[in-house]
């Protein structure tokens, strides 16, 4: 990880889809929260029907990676 996470980035979580596959993983916009001594982070997580939070979540540099988060991509 090239950043350290800090409360009040921005991040990006994808989410666990479903197990039948009607529904599957989806990028959300994320929250950073906190920041846990296990390098997990706490997320406020944005969904297009809800918001959901989640006390500790893995980081991982593969964006497609369900049930954790990563930075997002730069744009320029």
């Amino acid at each position: 990880m090239s950043a350290k996470p800090s409360v009040g980035r921005m991040v990006h979580y994808t989410n666990l889809g479903d197990k039948d596959g009607k529904f599957p993983p989806e990028v959300q916009a994320a929250l950073v929260t906190g920041v846990n001594a296990d390098g997990t982070v706490a997320l406020h997580i944005f969904y297009k029907t809800g918001q959901f939070d989640m006390p500790a979540v893995p980081f991982s540099t593969d964006p497609l990676t369900r049930g954790h988060w990563n930075w997002p991509p730069r744009v320029e």
